[in-house]
């Protein structure tokens, strides 16, 4: 699964904050569904309503700072979405990410993608593919064991299936 995409690409700027993802008022729920209607409520309000399965949040600098909560990709993943690619992350958020499934790339050219755009991306290469320009952008691969857990869903379903334990 180190392939995800094609699908449109929802472009933010930098410093967008885990309360502009995912509005703090909204998170009296872990359910990612739920949350999902929620998702850049304040900052882009047409998302939730519009944003479909195996599209891309695509941003700036420093994603995802802000609060620890994981209320933030969990809105993400309840509204389809198949990864996020970002000049920088937040660490907490970046791990955060991780540990749900939700697969995430540093790309310091992610500012060369225009809302709207084509995007796939390969975890394993590390690389963002820009179907309408036609042009490949470098990221940062995710390390094996990261990739790993990404492949298996997330932390937990990772470690129920390494203990034995997964349904």
């Amino acid at each position: 699964m180190s392939v995800e995409g094609p699908g449109r690409a929802w472009v933010f700027g930098d410093d967008v904050d885990t309360d502009q993802i995912t509005p703090s008022r909204f998170i009296v729920s872990t359910d990612p569904e739920e949350l999902a209607d929620h998702a850049f409520n304040d900052l882009r309000p047409e998302f939730s309503a519009n944003v479909a399965d195996g599209e891309f949040v695509v941003a700036g600098e420093n994603f995802g700072s802000g609060s620890s909560r994981e209320h933030a990709p969990l809105s993400l993943l309840g509204a389809g979405v198949d990864g996020v690619v970002a000049q920088s992350f937040a660490r907490i958020f970046f791990r955060n990410a991780i540990n749900l499934g939700l697969p995430v790339l540093i790309c310091p050219d992610a500012d060369r993608i225009d809302d709207g755009d084509e995007i796939s991306i390969d975890l394993d290469a590390g690389t963002v593919t820009n179907h309408e320009t036609g042009k490949e952008y470098d990221a940062e691969p995710l390390p094996p064991f990261l990739q790993d857990l990404v492949d298996g869903g997330g932390l937990k379903p990772y470690t129920k299936r390494k203990l034995g334990t997964a349904e």
